[in-house]
């Protein structure tokens, strides 16, 4: 099933090297227009933060939204090359869609938020709710070194991160092979995994990368305040810093598509203008 007006997307071979060139034109597009895409970044934290107001309902609420974010920023980063400049309103043109695409994108949404809940589910009780017991000893001001010092928190952490990572590969490029390959729900799961694994090296490299540029920055960082004797001014200067990491991380993600597919960086229909 797909869109009428999309645009046919052929797979690519990606070598391992493109991993740490995907990085590095995520930091240069987002240089560009540094306080636009940190804007629209803070728009989202901001939502997010409102939204978890609600109960039950603003989490699931931004659980659906998460795929719908990374086409966000994939479409920002398109504008940006092309000259323009993204705005907070870019979180609502996916929504202003065809209601075909608008409908696929909410049903990816709700699959992304039900295999998320589950995951939480299953660690929980993998863990036997020493995660919930460390939360609310945080939240509750108590002291967690008893949560801390559970074997079993180790355990639901790594399963927590593992699952995770094996659920954003059928998710990571699926939200833009529905906007701009017309595809189904299931066919971009699909099309999205069997892409991540053909170029399964270049990932691997894109994610050494990033781990290692945050490693090298969060050890700069605690050196160069450590030598200046303002060590509590870490955690102040790590918050803009993260932030400036995070939206460039998110800009890079239209790099790791236009790669992976063919035809992929052509123009969206005329009615998302």
């Amino acid at each position: 099933m797909t869109t009428p007006g999309s645009t046919p997307l052929r797979l690519n071979q990606v070598p391992a090297s493109r991993g740490v060139l995907w990085m590095r034109q995520g930091f240069q597009v987002f240089l560009r227009k540094p306080f636009a895409f940190t804007g629209l970044l803070a728009t989202v934290l901001v939502a997010t933060m409102l939204l978890s107001l609600i109960p039950a309902l603003g989490v699931l609420a931004m659980l659906v939204f998460l795929p719908t974010l990374t086409l966000v920023f994939m479409m920002a980063t398109q504008l940006v090359l092309k000259g323009g400049t993204p705005m907070p309103v870019q979180l609502i043109v996916p929504l202003r869609a065809d209601p075909l695409r608008r409908n696929m994108l909410l049903k990816l949404g709700a699959a992304y938020a039900v295999a998320t809940l589950l995951i939480v589910v299953l660690s929980a009780w993998a863990d036997g709710g020493a995660m919930g017991a460390l939360e609310s000893a945080i939240i509750g001001g108590t002291d967690p070194s008893a949560a801390l010092d559970d074997p079993r928190l180790q355990y639901g952490l790594m399963l927590r991160m593992g699952l995770t990572a094996l659920l954003s590969v059928p998710f990571w490029h699926a939200p833009a092979l529905v906007w701009w390959g017309g595809q189904g729900v299931g066919q971009s799961l699909f099309s999205s995994t069997l892409a991540c694994w053909r170029a399964r090296g270049a990932f691997l490299v894109y994610g050494l990368a990033w781990a290692a540029v945050f490693t090298v920055m969060a050890t700069l960082m605690a050196l160069i305040f450590g030598l200046l004797g303002s060590r509590e001014l870490l955690a102040v200067a790590a918050i803009p810093t993260g932030l400036i990491f995070s939206t460039a991380f998110y800009t890079s993600l239209y790099f790791t598509f236009v790669d992976s597919f063919s035809a992929a960086a052509a123009e969206a229909p005329p009615s998302d203008a």
